[in-house]
């Protein structure tokens, strides 16, 4: 009943923000971020620890800037993902607009899967929306399904519509097998915190020992698959730019660990450019790392 009773609770807060106009959604986000900041305190300790470890060189005031801008993004972001279930394809297109699909078209000429990786930076939530409306590549995005069944269900299927195919992490590898002669492109949003760190890669990370993710470059490297940045940037309020490009085109060639690397520093100077804009509320940097661990 319980799982229900929230089902519904979800289904109304939609129908709620569909018909709300864009002005007055973001009103409530700036009373949401304020609640979320001020009152709540939500992972206030976490994110301003985070902070402090990433940018030692910014004064007191500076990281309070980008803490508070934070919380609005966050905000931002939840009422965007609440509206993103109603947009129309249009509204999607030019709301995440990907600058250079054709980028792309070699590989799906060729019949060549490829890899997408991209962070918790700005509006990663429409990327699900975006990449089967823009992309010729059919979508699949490996995710955590929510504990709530019927959520997850309602997401999965209102994602399907758009062309994007939502995988549980646990299903990865069947369905890379799945597709292996199917022009796919994989994203996998993987910067946060690995659960199992005996498969982790210890890479810096904004001058960090960070455990980082090992899914992309071990399907990258079993496949031997393109791996593509997806670089998102917010332009203004409700806007965005997607603008891809190759990490790497033979993963077969690279060292191991180097990869993965390669995405975390890529993703670091994104983050850098705009910091508010990364979700800060996750501890990002809990797990220490392994005695025989190396960093890369």
């Amino acid at each position: 009943m319980i799982t229900v009773f929230y089902f519904i609770l979800f289904l109304i807060s939609i129908v709620i923000v569909a018909i709300i106009p864009w002005g007055l959604i973001y009103g409530y986000s700036n009373i949401m971020a304020k609640l979320l900041h001020n009152v709540l305190k939500y992972r206030v300790k976490v994110t301003r620890s985070n902070l402090r470890l990433a940018f030692p060189e910014k004064s007191d005031a500076e990281l309070a800037v980008i803490e508070k801008q934070s919380y609005q993004n966050l905000a931002d972001i939840s009422v965007e993902a609440l509206k993103g279930f109603t947009m129309r394809n249009s509204a999607i297109r030019e709301r995440h607009k990907i600058l250079n699909p054709e980028l792309l078209d070699y590989y799906y000429n060729q019949k060549q899967s490829i890899i997408g990786v991209a962070g918790h930076l700005n509006n990663w939530e429409w990327g699900a929306l975006s990449a089967g409306i823009q992309l010729k590549h059919h979508p699949v995005a490996i995710y955590k399904p929510l504990s709530n069944k019927l959520i997850d269900w309602f997401i999965k299927w209102n994602r399907s519509i758009r062309g994007t195919e939502l995988v549980p992490t646990n299903q990865t590898f069947d369905t890379f097998q799945k597709y292996k002669h199917k022009p796919c492109i994989y994203i996998l949003v993987a910067d946060q915190s690995p659960s199992n760190l005996s498969k982790a890669y210890w890479i810096n990370f904004f001058n960090q020992d960070t455990a980082c993710i090992h899914g992309p470059e071990k399907y990258a490297k079993m496949y031997n698959y393109p791996v593509i940045y997806i670089d998102i940037k917010r332009v203004k309020r409700g806007y965005y730019t997607v603008e891809l490009s190759v990490l790497c085109d033979k993963p077969n060639e690279l060292q191991d660990g180097e990869l993965t690397a390669a995405y975390m520093h890529r993703l670091e100077q994104s983050i850098r450019e705009n910091p508010e804009n990364w979700l800060w509320t996750h501890r990002r940097w809990k797990r220490k790392r392994p005695q025989k661990a190396q960093l890369s």
